[in-house]
């Protein structure tokens, strides 16, 4: 065994660790070993073994990641396609994770939220401006925010 094998078996030791914490892409993990001033040739020996392993699973990550910001943080499809773009997906990947979150649950969640958002405004067209922005930073479609707003009101 090389002293390159042993320092790949090495980090493979610590990647698989960060893996084991939560779902990771690809780009986090090349992330992390490059921080680690790992090879780029040990990077790929490494992605691949984590891929053979299933230890990393972009389609996994993408289902998991769009319902958990979804349920947990309230994100909207918007929010979350930008999200799952900055950890480095594919397109077909981000259509994957999208397809998990079911419409009726969707459209309860932002009707939920909407409906409990306080907002100190007794003009009601401006409430109603201020209920869509906040809808809007939280990464809902504006038609969608408009329907379920013309609904409560």
């Amino acid at each position: 065994m090389t002293a390159q094998d042993s320092s790949t078996d090495f980090f493979l030791e610590k990647v698989r660790h960060y893996c084991d914490y939560q779902e990771r892409t690809i780009l986090e993990v090349e992330q992390k070993l490059k921080s680690w001033s790992v090879t780029d040739a040990q990077i790929t020996k490494i992605i691949t073994r984590l891929e053979e392993e299933d230890m990393i699973n972009e389609e996994r990550f993408a289902r998991a990641y769009a319902l958990g910001k979804m349920r947990n943080n309230r994100w909207g499809r918007n929010k979350i396609m930008a999200g799952m773009f900055s950890k480095g997906l594919s397109e077909l990947m981000i259509q994957i994770g999208l397809s998990e979150i079911e419409e009726e649950e969707y459209r309860e969640i932002l009707r939920k939220m909407l409906a409990n958002k306080k907002i100190d405004e007794s003009d009601p067209y401006k409430y109603r401006i201020k209920l869509a922005h906040y809808a809007l930073q939280k990464g809902f479609q504006s038609n969608l925010i408009w329907e379920i707003i013309n609904e409560m009101h």
